[in-house]
């Protein structure tokens, strides 16, 4: 099989790359971890060289000669300044790095429709404003904007699901005024364009990797929409579920949604809509509440038809914010079961409740009904607990293709190749 797209994804502890061919077939994958790689995950350089060595090791084993498209995503909201010549200007902002300038806040608050992704403490627009006054900066830009100028020679370029945290406006596609009230200097940013339309070609840099001359940079993603287009998902009403450290719901949607109060936001994908929010349960409240040594046990004694009926709300400390905003939210974990077994299943039980009522509030706020559901995350591969969520959620499970956000990414330079 002949490779057309590389897709390269930049995680919190890793880089994984994937080659697919022209049917969507993976040919390779690589990754490396950003320890083995560096003493800082958080630097810049310490990505690159992680990326580098995953294309040495998919050179290594595959043939890049065919290779067509090449893009990044990285982590949504992780931000780079940088100066002219595209070399970082001091340590970067991680994705999940609170803003706490309260003056920065204000003043975003104070302009910022109520809709807008980029209100809040983890704002990539609140980073723009603690970044673009450091000596020589040329540009503030996001983590797969920095990753692609490293392949293009070009880092005035970014997407549109990137840009969103940073106050972009999907709907009338431009950076809109009031971010410039903010004090923002808006010659810092980047450029917007669509999630895979072109960059440019590819760097002298990036030949020597072995990719050829006629490859071209494209324009990524974010993370969280990678791993969405790698399950296969395409049509409006599919749906992922993230059965991850957290609860992660998207839904693929014919009309944007907004609802900041419930940290419920949608990125533009062409003219169709990834909607999402997430919820305080997942999995770091089964980790708090069992070993892990314990858990293929206990999972190997669930009664998916035999319901505790106990209807737990399981979360780690008081607080929720999606499908129910309360800040003040109290964990419900009792009565307890002295059977251990069956407390496991009403904690399951519990986070099944919860996603079907995550479902239940996207469709009350505008989205689609659900056509089908596919799962990623650790959880996914619990059948029990998969029959559980069949029962509540009454739709369609689907198999999801990939869980890797690399695969998404090279997914959608395949859509773009094929389109044009």
């Amino acid at each position: 099989m002949i490779a057309r797209a590389l897709g390269i994804d930049v995680g919190t502890t890793g880089v994984r790359a994937a080659l697919l061919c022209a049917d969507g077939e993976v040919v390779g994958t690589a990754s490396a971890s950003l320890a083995s790689i560096g003493d800082d995950p958080t630097a810049p350089e310490t990505w690159w060289r992680a990326a580098l060595a995953c294309i040495a090791r998919l050179r290594a084993d595959c043939d890049l000669s065919g290779v067509l498209a090449v893009a990044v995503d990285g982590t949504s909201g992780t931000m780079v300044a940088i100066n002219q010549g595209g070399a970082p200007v001091g340590a970067a902002r991680m994705y999940d790095e609170p803003c706490e300038d309260e003056a920065i806040l204000a003043r975003i608050a104070a302009e910022a429709p109520p809709d807008s992704a980029a209100l809040g403490r983890t704002s990539g627009l609140a980073r723009v404003l603690a970044m673009q006054h450091r000596t020589n900066v040329c540009r503030v830009i996001h983590q797969a904007d920095w990753m692609a100028g490293r392949l293009s020679g070009r880092f005035d370029r970014s997407d549109e699901n990137n840009a969103l945290k940073t106050g972009y406006d999907p709907v009338v596609r431009h950076w809109p005024e009031w971010i410039a009230r903010t004090g923002v200097d808006i010659a810092k940013l980047p450029e917007v364009i669509e999630p895979g339309a072109p960059i440019g070609p590819v760097s002298e840099t990036a030949r020597r990797l072995g990719l050829p001359a006629a490859a071209v940079v494209h324009a990524g993603t974010t993370d969280g929409c990678a791993s969405f287009i790698a399950t296969g998902a395409s049509q409006i009403g599919e749906a992922v579920t993230a059965l991850g450290s957290t609860l992660v719901i998207k839904i693929l949607s014919d009309r944007p949604i907004s609802a900041p109060a419930y940290g419920v936001y949608s990125h533009r994908l062409g003219e169709r809509w990834l909607v999402g929010g997430a919820s305080n349960t997942g999995g770091k409240v089964i980790q708090h509440l069992f070993p892990s040594a314990d858990l293929s046990e206990l999972s190997a004694m669930l009664k998916p038809d035999e319901p505790t009926g106990l209807h737990f709300y399981p979360l780690m400390r008081p607080g929720e914010r999606f499908p129910i905003n309360d800040p003040q939210l109290a964990p419900r974990l009792t009565p307890r079961p002295a059977d251990e077994a069956m407390f496991f299943q009403a904690i399951l039980e519990g986070i099944a409740e919860v996603e079907a009522l995550a479902y239940q509030r996207l469709g009350e706020l505008g989205a689609p009904a659900l056509k089908s559901v596919r799962s990623v995350g650790g959880g996914a591969s619990n059948l029990a607990w998969t029959r559980i969520r069949q029962r509540l959620l009454a739709a369609p499970f689907e198999k999801a293709l990939s869980q890797d956000a690399c695969v998404g990414t090279a997914r959608l330079l395949l859509a773009r190749i094929k389109a044009a």
